[in-house]
């Protein structure tokens, strides 16, 4: 039996259908939402239009952003010889937090899963070699401890090693499983700072 009308229920079906939200926090949105005034809806809904219809790829580095090339890649006082290679927008944001990583970023918008059929051409690693006809010094590799981002991690340093171009890994001060942007700044950074040599 359902406890609502249809409308309460279609509205909960959505949102529950985000990541992270499940039926409980869905139920609560749902009638937040609908007791928040009109206006304030409206504006709401502007919003993530707005955000759909305008937000895009950068060129460059292949982050969420809403111009051509985003912040950190349009920042002439950033490393544009180191590049870090993040699976996605999120572990870019994680890292960016710390304040201290100076290079720019290249994201892969996933990681190789022979499970669930995701490969090398799946990701962003043809756009990540063609950024390395450039003056690059430095890819480090800052996918997730997770068997899949181990599995990129090697993919990418066995396909830029021939290069001559310097590949690290992020040291071990992630825990395995766990992912980037969960991380606090300073397990990031120890990271970041304690990375080898692949």
């Amino acid at each position: 039996m359902d406890l609502y009308s249809g409308h309460i229920n279609k509205l909960i079906d959505e949102l529950s259908g985000l990541p992270g939200i499940g039926s409980k926090s869905a139920q609560r949105l749902a009638f937040h939402l609908i007791n928040m005034p009109k206006d304030k809806v409206d504006r709401l809904v502007k919003t993530i239009l707005e955000a759909k219809e305008n937000v895009r790829y950068c060129r460059e580095c292949f982050t969420l952003t809403d111009s051509e090339v985003c912040p950190v890649c349009a920042n002439a006082k950033r490393d544009h010889s180191t590049i870090m290679v993040v699976e996605n927008t999120r572990d870019l944001a994680a890292y960016e937090k710390t304040g201290k990583y100076e290079g720019v970023y290249h994201v892969l918008h996933g990681a190789i899963s022979p499970m669930l059929g995701i490969g090398p051409g799946d990701i962003k690693l043809k756009e990540l070699v063609a950024r390395l006809e450039k003056d690059v010094s430095e890819v480090i590799i800052a996918t997730n401890s997770s068997l899949e981002g181990e599995t990129t991690a090697m993919y990418i340093s066995k396909l830029i090693k021939p290069t001559g171009i310097r590949v690290t890994r992020i040291a071990s001060g992630v825990p395995v499983g766990g992912d980037l942007e969960y991380i606090d700044e300073v397990t990031l950074l120890r990271a970041l700072e304690g990375r080898t040599e692949l």
